[in-house]
């Protein structure tokens, strides 16, 4: 009977889990160069004296779906989005280098090149200062440039690179804060392979008709879980039954 409990306990606790990561693929269906995050349950035995035929499902996370997003044209000059596999490095908020498919940059406070997050953007010699009172251009390979208003268009001045990376898939991991880090923990190496369309940003690869789907079948799923409890415990019940009666 415990063998039963095992499962549907462990089942139904880890699509609760999955349900969240449903959850939070839709409510991130608009966010820019979002990507969805993926699970898959796997089984593990129990150990010890007396449980080698018991076993517990638990949640195993894949990772990161790393299709591209569609193209959604703005005509917005710090808007930029990436062509192919590749990743865009930024600073997180642990100080760590860290990469994200979001290409909505501004300008902060102090001239830095940021994402609309507050995360400072990277660039191939460290973060890339704007100064006042200049017009912004992001080429295909990522130079950043500026032209100062009331100048001629000729006097451009380039302020740096972005810092464009592309590593092997199974190389990156996803964190907790939405950014991408190398599973190794060093930064991963400036790729020129990498280019990048202004104007432009990449929109979430979230399927919203396919995360509602998945969040009613694991509902239902859900449902089946707690029935093969209430099984369970009836099946109890009536085995104690015939004990009592057996016993009388």
């Amino acid at each position: 009977m415990d063998r039963l409990v095992y499962i549907a306990m462990t089942g139904a606790q880890q699509l609760l889990e999955q349900q969240a990561v449903a959850a939070h693929n839709l409510a991130n269906a608009a966010t820019t160069g979002y990507k969805a995050e993926s699970s898959a349950f796997r089984v593990a035995p129990l150990t010890g004296p007396g449980l080698p035929t018991r076993a517990y499902a638990i949640d195993t996370t894949i990772g990161a779906d790393l299709a591209p997003g569609a193209m959604q044209p703005t005509g917005r000059d710090l808007d930029i989005a990436i062509q192919g596999d590749g990743f865009l490095a930024v600073q997180g908020r642990d100080g760590t280098e860290a990469y994200t498919r979001d290409g909505g940059l501004s300008i902060n406070s102090d001239g830095e090149l940021t994402t609309r997050s507050g995360l400072t953007v990277l660039g191939e010699g460290g973060p890339i200062t704007i100064p006042p009172d200049s017009k912004v251009a992001i080429a295909g390979d990522g130079t950043v440039s500026v032209t100062n208003f009331g100048q001629s268009a000729a006097n451009v001045t380039v302020l740096g690179k972005l810092k464009l990376v592309k590593p092997e898939r199974t190389e990156v991991v996803k964190g907790q804060d939405g950014l991408f880090r190398m599973k190794s923990g060093a930064p991963a190496e400036a790729d020129p392979s990498v280019s990048v369309v202004s104007g432009t940003l990449e929109a979430s690869n979230v399927n919203a008709v396919s995360a509602m789907v998945d969040m009613i079948n694991l509902a239902r799923q859900f449902e089946m879980h707690m029935k093969l409890l209430q099984n369970a415990e009836s099946n109890e019940q009536r085995a104690a039954q015939l004990l009592t009666t057996t016993a009388a």
